[in-house]
């Protein structure tokens, strides 16, 4: 009887803290919110940004350091005022 195959093990998720600075009121704000939700804070954090991470971890962001003024003085195709 052949044996069964086993699951590969499961990569593990490296997480990253990252800091933010609060007033002391935006804090009790924050908890007090928190605590009326039944939740914690960090939870109440991520789930707030979640949305914007899932949708830009792929996006490729590329640098454009030319304004449009800029561009407009080394285009020869126009006419000069």
């Amino acid at each position: 009887m052949p044996r069964p195959k086993a699951k590969k093990k499961r990569k593990p998720i490296r997480y990253k803290s990252l800091t933010i600075t609060l007033t002391a009121r935006q804090k009790r704000s924050l908890e007090r919110f928190a605590k009326s939700r039944r939740t914690t804070p960090t939870k109440l954090i991520k789930k707030a940004i979640r949305p914007l991470l899932d949708n830009y971890a792929d996006l490729e962001v590329t640098s454009n350091n030319e304004k449009v003024n800029q561009l407009k003085l080394f285009g020869g195709d126009e006419v000069m005022r």
